[in-house]
């Protein structure tokens, strides 16, 4: 006659992301829970024990030791452990060296994920991250927009030198030291300003507003026109932005800030587009032949800032040759 081994139940680790509100946790997390013998959890603060006893779900609080909890799995029962943000690491590890050392016989062991993250979820890491600094940090909470108006700049300009050099890693980096600073300026503009017109806004506000005009400026992707070639859908763009702007010139909304070189060819690509005949200014100097030059690249679809960077890194790169340094080395 053969005896029958005792059942040894199940140990489930239900896991849930912070960045999902509480209480939006999966079919089988719930399926879990409704039929779990016991579910446990050492945080009595933890955000999902109001929903979970709102849905009929008995929570206990317990911590339980690794033989505790293996103990509580005899005949075959299922306990549910809570985890908390950080997991249950020393839970686990007490349950794998049960495991190894071969002399228990262990409940079947799940991890169970009752919610994952969405794309862009860590985004919210970082507003909670920046507006704890806005708050605490000594020089980030006297900050304004004008006095961050110069590292905008610098980190767009390492930007675009990361994306020339074409290093990833740095490329990845730089894209979150310009996220940076969109973060920080809309933290900044939560709290208003001075005047009457200084209307706060959120990091929400920014993200609606340009979720707003990319739905309305792809009509092809979001509405009912077609586009299937790049012509067409700049075509599309352009037109729903002049509709949007009612600009009374062309070179409406062309920022004169920027390097003279890229303010050139925005002008002449604004000129082109238009279908303008403007003839150049005559003038004499070398500002006069880099407006030229500039025209003449826009209008031949090569980016005269780019170019030109690309020649003066190469001019570098030969001074330091002179020099005596090996190889293009970053200085």
């Amino acid at each position: 006659m053969t005896t029958e081994a005792p059942a040894v139940g199940r140990i489930v680790l239900l896991t849930a992301s912070h960045r999902v509100a509480p209480g939006l946790l999966s079919w089988p997390a719930w399926r879990t829970l409704h039929a779990a013998d016991r579910v446990l959890c050492a945080d009595p603060y933890h955000r999902q024990l109001s929903y979970l006893r709102e849905a009929g779900v008995t929570v206990e609080h317990a911590a339980p030791s690794a033989q505790e909890l293996v103990d509580a799995c005899a005949g075959g029962r299922t306990v549910v452990v809570l985890a908390s943000g950080e997991g249950e690491p020393a839970l686990t590890d007490g349950l794998a060296r049960l495991g190894g050392s071969g002399r228990v016989a262990m409940p079947d062991l799940e991890l169970l994920p009752g919610a994952y993250d969405l794309p862009g979820a860590r985004l919210l890491d970082l507003v909670e991250v920046m507006d704890r600094i806005r708050r605490e940090c000594p020089w980030s909470s006297q900050q304004t927009h004008k006095g961050l108006a110069k590292y905008g700049i610098e980190e767009a300009y390492e930007l675009v030198e990361a994306i020339e050099d074409g290093d990833r890693d740095e490329l990845r980096e730089e894209l979150g030291d310009v996220l940076l600073q969109v973060v920080f300026h809309a933290r900044i503009a939560e709290e208003g300003g001075p005047g009457e017109e200084d209307e706060p806004f959120s990091i929400d506000d920014v993200a609606g507003t340009i979720v707003e005009k990319l739905i309305h400026r792809h009509p092809h992707v979001f509405g009912e026109e077609t586009a299937s070639t790049p012509e067409e859908v700049k075509a599309h763009w352009l037109r729903t932005k002049a509709i949007e702007k009612q600009r009374a010139s062309v070179t409406d909304g062309v920022p004169l800030g920027q390097p003279g070189l890229a303010l050139a060819a925005k002008l002449a690509s604004r000129v082109r587009t238009a279908g303008l005949d403007v003839p150049l200014p005559a003038g004499q100097g070398v500002g006069y032949e880099l407006l030229a030059l500039a025209v003449r690249a826009e209008a031949a679809g090569v980016d005269p800032e780019a170019a030109l960077r690309a020649a003066a890194r190469a001019y570098r790169d030969a001074i330091r040759a002179a020099e005596g340094h090996p190889g293009n080395v970053e200085g």
